[in-house]
């Protein structure tokens, strides 16, 4: 329902200012009558909001025009159109470097801003409910749908997604290698080493060497690993000394063979919860190549084939296997090409690991007649291009000075034929090129 507005209380006596309650009507101290309430005093503002002000000592506002009765609204006038004057009516002096725009009437009288800003310290409850951007999720290379887990399997197809090792290329001045996984490995076993240097009279050096390790053995990755590497330091350091590349070579598969000893050295308490594990293990074949001599060495079934620039003239290959199928053609009892049908061909008679039989490092030098290229290779490729003249027509004519590109198609040839294994091809031309040249 509708209520008459009622008078607010009063606070104090009007007459003597005596403290009142809310329900007195006469003042205690002097009796006036509370209900003669008085006038509201006039408020009087110093500036209207429109119209004239109420004093005439006020400036006088410009009033809004029609111009010649036309009934268009008069122009409007910013505040900075206008001159301002004190409370005296006087102008107001303008400061040098007046802080307002007269064309915008924006205000520059800001303080100058710092060219830094001091930063206030996180709220540590904003920051803990702050996330760091997570890492873009790694898709399957298979389904190109599932996620990838931490351990490097997609979590919907479940297929091992490729690791540093599935695919390497490798060039150093003239000499290249690549190596990859295949087509039916979980992952690649096989690794090599690729270098140049110079003899102590100057001439170049070129040097490769290829592992392949032994699946059946344990960790036959980090074997091929640790010998390739091994071997290849000891090349790279004995050479410069003047110590003969055949010589060099011998000792560069010992030191291959020592550094493979070395991973089977475990804890005896590792044997125990492990016994069925082997010692890790691999295969080695190398290759050197100078101005004049052509140097190579091999343990297992890693091949090198020589094939020359000049197609007409025969290649060769130039590594005997230490496998079942060689005996057996050495002894006489099976002709070659039944030795390799034979399922027992590719089992090694000869590997670096602590549990070779005995340590037999093969070595030879060649002295070529005429230009050519050393193939250096695992029986991932050479199950493709077992011949000399099957690898012959392998190779790229170019491949002595496309040594990387040549490798390349190599590797692609045996992926082409299958991949069933890990493949992998180091090309050397003949003669070592001068330093600084490299493949094109």
């Amino acid at each position: 329902m509708s209520q008459m507005p009622q008078q607010a209380a009063v606070s104090k006596c009007p007459n003597c200012a005596e403290p009142l309650e809310s329900s007195d009507r006469f003042c205690g101290a002097c009796g006036y009558d509370l209900s003669v309430v008085p006038a509201p005093p006039q408020d009087h503002p110093t500036l209207t909001m429109s119209g004239s002000a109420g004093s005439g000592d006020d400036p006088d506002w410009p009033h809004a025009s029609e111009p010649h009765g036309s009934g268009t609204p008069a122009a409007v006038h910013l505040p900075t159109d206008l001159p301002g004057t004190d409370s005296g009516g006087s102008p107001l002096a303008a400061p040098s470097g007046s802080p307002v725009s007269p064309a915008s009437g924006v205000r520059f009288d800001r303080p100058p801003e710092p060219e830094e800003y001091p930063l206030q310290a996180p709220d540590p409850r904003v920051a803990a409910d702050a996330t760091a951007p997570a890492e873009e999720a790694k898709v399957c290379v298979a389904c190109r749908a599932g996620r990838v887990d931490n351990d490097g399997y997609c979590e919907n197809c479940g297929h091992a997604q490729p690791r540093e090792r599935d695919h390497m290329e490798q060039e150093s001045g003239p000499v290249a290698a690549v190596s990859d996984r295949g087509l039916r490995h979980h992952r690649n076993e096989d690794a090599f080493c690729v270098g140049h240097t110079a003899l102590p009279d100057g001439t170049p050096a070129s040097v490769a060497i290829v592992c392949d390790g032994v699946s059946s053995a344990t960790r036959p990755d980090d074997a091929s690993l640790a010998a390739s590497e091994a071997a290849g330091e000891s090349l790279l350091a004995a050479l410069p000394r003047g110590t003969h590349p055949q010589q060099a070579m011998h000792e560069a598969i010992v030191a291959a063979s020592q550094a493979v000893n070395a991973l089977a050295e475990e804890p005896a308490t590792a044997r125990e919860h492990s016994p069925h594990q082997n010692a890790p293990a691999c295969t080695i074949v190398g290759a050197v190549v100078t101005s004049g001599l052509l140097v190579v060495g091999w343990v297992g079934d890693s091949r090198a084939y020589w094939v020359p620039v000049d197609r007409s003239a025969p290649p060769a290959r130039l590594t005997e296997d230490d496998s079942w199928a060689a005996q057996m053609v050495a002894a006489g009892l099976m002709s070659e090409a039944e030795a390799y049908a034979d399922e027992r061909a590719h089992a090694i008679t000869g590997w670096l690991g602590a549990d070779a039989y005995e340590l037999e490092p093969h070595t030879a030098s060649f002295k070529p007649d005429r230009p050519g290229v050393v193939v250096v290779c695992t029986d991932g490729l050479w199950n493709y291009a077992e011949a000399a003249e099957e690898m012959a027509e392998a190779v790229p004519s170019d491949a002595a000075t496309r040594p990387l590109h040549s490798a390349r198609v190599l590797v692609g040839h045996a992926l082409d034929g299958g991949g069933h294994d890990n493949v992998t091809v180091a090309v050397l031309p003949f003669p070592a090129p001068p330093q600084g040249a490299g493949s094109a």
